[in-house]
């Protein structure tokens, strides 16, 4: 198979793992299997991971992890053997170096017994690397065209930004293990420690920040980029995501945050970054925005 073809679906592949590998990691924290695996790289000075619930859902992510990184390091060698497809490259060479970072991230964090300022490095480095995959994947399927002036209208950027910061506001509450404080809506119920409600209140302020910008940047899209393939498609999506993940954000905190719930609103938090990242790639790449 041509070389040119082994690129967007390996990129594609390796966005997608990185996803799930991301959503799974929530999981091992929901489930407190963090710390599973009391040593790294092994578990438990062994690679089987039948050695409990615990030990198994941590060795799973290691394993889905080690696949991510390979994927990511097949990127970077196509995308620079790849001379129709050279925005990939700068992109995939940034997804490398995070996972590099990611992996001695996951080290310290286990050394440190899951410390909340390695847990909170250790998300934003995969909130960079799913980004960073995203816009790689993207990247790999679209070629740039050559335009004069701004490519990508700051409504995309803030979008993007909002997106960024839905999602570290949310995993703030998860590092603080703070999900269960607030069953109410939209405030939080009488008694509930301040350190809490202000992280929940935090979170909540930003879903309506975000949720303007990123609806702004659907409908630009919608109403200018009618001429590029995908633009419509991932606007729409982005809007549908946001009225799934807000709502999925109401029952979780009503109910106390059961885990199947968290999960599937942290799953909607990150697809909303992925289809925010690849939108905003996308105009940015085809020069949605500038002067032809």
């Amino acid at each position: 198979m041509p070389k040119s073809k082994w690129l967007p679906r390996i990129a594609i592949a390796s966005a997608v793992i990185i996803y799930f590998l991301i959503i799974f990691g929530s999981h091992v924290r929901v489930t407190d299997s963090g710390m599973g695996c009391p040593d790294w790289p092994l578990c438990k000075g062994s690679l089987n991971p039948y050695q409990g619930f615990h030990a198994f859902m941590e060795q799973m992510h290691r394993y889905l992890a080690a696949l991510a990184s390979i994927l990511v390091a097949l990127t970077v060698i196509f995308a620079y053997r790849n001379k129709n497809r050279v925005a990939a490259l700068r992109p995939a060479i940034f997804t490398g170096v995070i996972v590099i970072i990611q992996i001695i991230l996951g080290a310290v964090t286990m050394y440190y017994g899951n410390r909340a300022p390695s847990v909170a490095a250790h998300l934003l480095a995969g909130l960079a690397l799913l980004g960073a995959a995203t816009v790689t994947a993207v990247a790999s399927v679209v070629p740039r065209s050559e335009a004069k002036g701004r490519r990508l209208n700051p409504v995309g950027w803030v979008a993007i930004i909002g997106a960024a910061l839905l999602y570290i506001s949310g995993s703030l509450i998860v590092n603080a293990e703070a999900e269960k404080y607030c069953a109410k809506f939209p405030l939080c119920p009488a008694g509930v420690s301040d350190r809490y409600v202000a992280l929940h209140l935090l979170h909540r302020g930003m879903v309506v920040i975000a949720s303007i910008a990123l609806i702004t940047f659907s409908i630009h899209a919608w109403k200018n980029w009618s001429k590029y393939p995908g633009a419509r498609p991932l606007a729409i999506t982005i809007v549908l995501l946001i009225l799934a993940t807000a709502t999925l954000g109401i029952f979780s905190a009503l109910l106390k945050a059961p885990p199947h719930i968290a999960d599937l609103h942290l799953a909607g938090a990150a697809a909303v970054l992925v289809a925010t990242s690849a939108l905003g790639a996308l105009g940015w790449l085809v020069g949605a925005d500038a002067k032809s």
